[in-house]
């Protein structure tokens, strides 16, 4: 058994879709899948020191709009997700929003992405790169004031839509 989750390891073998018959890799076709309304949500995290957030929350940062420069950052990578993963198909993507909020318990911030179509694939990669993106902006932006951020919790919350139906972290199961 495979302890992540339970199932036989070769379960997950048997399900990947990105090895043809062979065992050789291969791009999956979603031609003939009906679009539908997806959704997925996917958060981050950057710790950085109670000198380097207070720059930020004062507008003092070396680099200049942090927060609003990582938020574009993020939503420019979730478009570019195709070029960055290979096998990832390329999405005309209806809605894409990051959002960074300064959280002094870290302390540090709270990346936040949305990714929104209607097609015949998910959008979790999509949202998953926005946030990884959005915190990697941070840290380029800030490294000069604190070298020893850390980049943490990436993952997705939650996805919504396709043939596998609605999932939730909270949760832990499809919904």
């Amino acid at each position: 058994m495979n302890s992540m989750d339970d199932r036989p390891e070769d379960s997950a073998a048997d399900s990947l879709t990105h090895l043809d018959s062979t065992g050789r890799v291969q791009m999956v076709d979603v031609g003939d899948k009906v679009p539908t309304a997806r959704r997925a949500v996917a958060e981050g995290r950057v710790h950085c020191g109670t000198a380097t957030l207070a720059l930020v929350r004062d507008g003092r940062a070396p680099k200049g709009s942090v927060i609003s420069t990582a938020e574009l950052a993020g939503i420019m990578g979730a478009k570019r997700t195709a070029d960055l993963i290979p096998l990832c198909h390329p999405l005309s993507l209806d809605k894409v929003s990051v959002t960074v909020v300064v959280d002094e318990a870290l302390p540090g911030f709270v990346v936040t992405a949305e990714a929104r179509i209607k097609g015949p694939t998910g959008v979790e990669m999509e949202a998953l790169t926005a946030v990884s993106v959005a915190c990697l902006t941070l840290y380029d932006m800030l490294k000069a004031a604190d070298r020893g951020m850390t980049i943490t919790g990436i993952r997705l919350l939650s996805k919504s839509g396709g043939r596998s139906g609605d999932w939730d972290a909270a949760r832990g199961t499809a919904t």
